[in-house]
């Protein structure tokens, strides 16, 4: 009588559920007739694509690699774990902020834990969760056990070997029988919110996407009673008490909360389930991609890898909508794979930019093996023909012959005003110089406070490396990784920038020089800054940062670079202050004067990196090192220091390491009258026998400079002449 009236009170609810949220959905037409199961991840004429390629000798050893992992998993026991699992972004050294690794099994469900840093051995501690160590364990667990109702299932319809359908069906009935025993538990430990088997809706929707997926590719051996049982007691209480009620809008982890939501309502062929996940005016599908991808295809938040991850949730659905006639592989959704495409570096790999670390698109070729299939881009193939074909999607969706392809050609200097991204370029192959400026939109939840840092990669190498991210429950993150001194970009009076998008004002190329003038935006009260690049070879780079404000203020410009300090000029101990940011600044000394300085860096590997600073104004030179991948990963940092109310930065980077000279011009009005470098800046430069004159006038002031052969006369917002 009590489960009874248990789901009679969950049937209730979900129906004042879904009526809630069909109310607010567009009049739509209801899913035509479903195909039969199979139709989530494979349908039938997927099946029998699958089972001629793998008939081939290029894909028969990738297809018994993949049934001997699923043959291995057979034999063992199942065991499910005795509770849900923690966050892994709790799964951090305390002391060094690193990631932690698992070592070997202490008892049930128990394990060591080491710190690649300090080498020490770490316990678990379920009762708080940022120690709850072994909960990482537990969750990877689950992980498992959800991925081989899939490889199993897989396996069981291709081969009809009854085997692989019983080990999915024990797995299931389990979590079935055992799924709302689990206790309600979030990211920090607390009775509520969270998940049972997560503590997270993004990674209870990523588990019971595989758990949908792996039910319907054994749909047939499961009795009614079974296929019920699993629809109250697990698929719907996830649905109706965890995933739809974590309305997140715009956000890569709705993606997944969609594709759970939509896989259950195509699993048992209930229309409102499918319209809530791809039609939902707030938040579905389609308003994921016309709201969430920019108009160059890169997700809205600014991180690489949250671009790949929202396409990994977004797929899912796309397939079992394929299978019941439902196109969602629409233009904008490509454009989520040509993107990538555009911003990517000489070495193929996109920059980490916000909350992520740098990401290999060879990595992701898998993705594209689906890209390909569905819409047969032939700029897709060199990225493919990189990597194996070792991926699960090239297994299950990848086209049996694909063509040789082109090799793919350097794109030259670029401008992406809909994600904010300047990309100067030169040079050949995956040793082109390739700088990126980052002046656009914030980033939501996943952004930093980082308006006009650049990125600069040369030989393969990233010379010019962002301050990086850390796990989100180590103290690091928002003590350095957030923060503008962990970017190279400017601060004002030690405190970071404000959320704010940036605009690009100027962007070129020449033979002369490619260049690119950006605004900030109001990062700070009263405060303008613009930062200009120019790419006048190869190996120099020559930066100019006008700022000007309201009132006086100590500026701060940060330039993180890779390798070691070389050369340093002598200087005195300095102690930062004690605030975000510049408190995690090591071994810093301080030196002052208005002459040019040359600093230098090596980098592990290449050559020499010498930075040259344009004098004239009197300026604090502040070295020491800042934080890579931990606390024990030193990485040099300059601070270019100066209290003023306007003024401008002129700093140049050799690649070569070679001397470069830097000299600032007076600049004058029409009329004669003296203009402020924060207004209009003019230098020269030189490196070896070349010259160059450089004027940047963001406010195209009618500007003249004089110079040895006559006036130099432009209101360009750049200029640039040649000897």
């Amino acid at each position: 009588m009590k489960n009874k009236l248990a789901s009679l009170v969950l049937a209730l609810g979900w129906a004042a559920l879904l009526s809630a949220q069909a109310a607010s959905a567009p009049n739509l037409p209801a899913v035509k007739t479903l195909p039969p199961h199979p139709r989530l991840l494979l349908d039938q004429k997927d099946l029998k694509d699958l089972r001629l390629r793998i008939a081939q000798p290029a894909w028969a050893d990738r297809w018994a690699q993949y049934k001997a992992g699923v043959d291995k998993a057979l034999a063992r026991s199942l065991e499910l774990p005795p509770r849900g699992g923690n966050w892994s972004h709790n799964y951090v050294c305390p002391e060094h902020g690193a990631r932690l690794k698992q070592g070997k099994q202490l008892g049930p469900w128990q394990w060591e834990h080491s710190c690649p840093i300090g080498k020490h051995i770490l316990r678990g501690d379920p009762a708080q969760a940022h120690l709850d160590f072994d909960g990482n364990g537990i969750s990877a667990a689950h992980g498992r056990l959800a991925r081989l109702l899939i490889d199993a299932g897989v396996v069981y319809q291709v081969t009809g070997d009854r085997r692989y359908a019983d080990k999915v069906r024990e797995i299931l009935l389990a979590y079935t029988a055992n799924y709302l025993t689990y206790p309600r538990h979030d990211n920090k430990g607390r009775a509520k919110g969270g998940g049972r088997i997560a503590s997270q809706s993004l990674t209870e929707a990523s588990w019971l996407i595989d758990m949908a997926q792996g039910a319907d590719l054994i749909w047939d051996v499961l009795t009614e009673e079974q296929r019920r049982a699993a629809q109250d007691k697990m698929f719907l209480p996830a649905l109706e008490q965890i995933i739809i009620p974590s309305k997140l809008g715009i956000h890569n982890i709705q993606c997944r909360l969609n594709a759970a939501i939509g896989l259950v309502g195509f699993l048992y062929g209930d229309d409102r389930l499918i319209r809530l996940a791809i039609d939902d005016p707030q938040r579905g599908f389609r308003q994921q991609l016309l709201q969430g991808v920019r108009d160059d295809g890169m997700w809205c938040e600014g991180a690489s890898g949250y671009h790949f991850f929202t396409i990994e949730g977004l797929w899912p659905l796309a397939e079992a909508a394929r299978h019941a006639g439902l196109n969602l592989y629409d233009a904008r959704f490509k454009s989520m794979f040509d993107g990538p495409l555009a911003l990517a570096t000489p070495s193929l790999t996109l920059p980490n930019f916000n909350d992520s670390g740098t990401v290999s698109l060879v990595g992701n070729a898998d993705l594209y093996e689906l890209a390909y299939a569905r819409w047969q881009d032939p700029r897709y193939l060199p990225l493919m023909n990189s990597g194996s074909r070792k991926g699960d999607l090239a297994l299950w969706y990848g086209v049996a012959q694909r063509p040789a392809g082109a090799a793919a050609a350097g794109l030259g200097s670029r401008n992406s005003p809909a994600s904010g991204y300047a990309i100067l370029e030169r040079g050949a192959g995956s040793a082109a110089t390739w700088l990126c400026v980052k002046y656009g939109p914030h980033g939501g939840g996943h952004g930093h406070l980082d308006k006009n840092h650049f990125i600069l990669q040369a030989r393969g190498l990233t010379l010019l490396p962002d301050g990086g991210t850390h796990a989100y429950g180590s103290p690091l993150h928002g003590s350095w990784d957030k923060t503008s001194l962990a970017h190279n970009t400017l601060v004002v009076d030690e405190k970071s920038q404000a959320q704010a998008a940036g605009r690009s004002l100027a962007f070129g190329a020449s033979p002369a020089a490619d260049f690119s003038m950006t605004e900030a935006g109001a990062i700070y009260p009263g405060v303008r800054f613009v930062r200009t690049v120019a790419l006048l070879k190869e190996n120099l780079i020559v930066v100019v940062d006008q700022v000007r404000a309201e009132q006086e203020h100590v500026f701060d410009i940060a330039c993180h670079l890779k390798g070691t300090w070389k050369t340093l000029p002598a200087g005195a101990p300095w102690t930062p202050p004690a605030v975000a940011g510049y408190r995690h600044i090591a071994g810093a000394t301080l030196r002052a004067g208005p002459a040019t300085q040359l600093f230098s860096t090596v980098p592990d590997q290449g050559a020499e990196t010498a930075l040259t600073v344009a004098g004239g104004e009197p300026t604090q030179f502040i070295t020491g090192t800042g934080i890579g991948a931990s606390t024990e990963d030193h990485v040099p940092v300059l601070l270019l220091r100066r209290k003023a109310q306007a003024t401008a930065f002129v700093w140049a980077l050799a690649l070569d390491g070679q001397p470069v000279t830097l000299e600032t011009l007076a600049v004058r009005t029409a009329d004669g009258k003296p203009v402020s470098a924060a207004l209009a800046t003019a230098i020269r430069v030189r490196a070896g026998d070349k010259q160059w004159q450089l004027l940047v006038n963001p406010d195209k002031l009618a500007a003249q400079v004089a110079l040895p052969a006559g006036a130099w006369r432009s209101s360009e917002m750049f200029s640039v002449e040649t000897r």
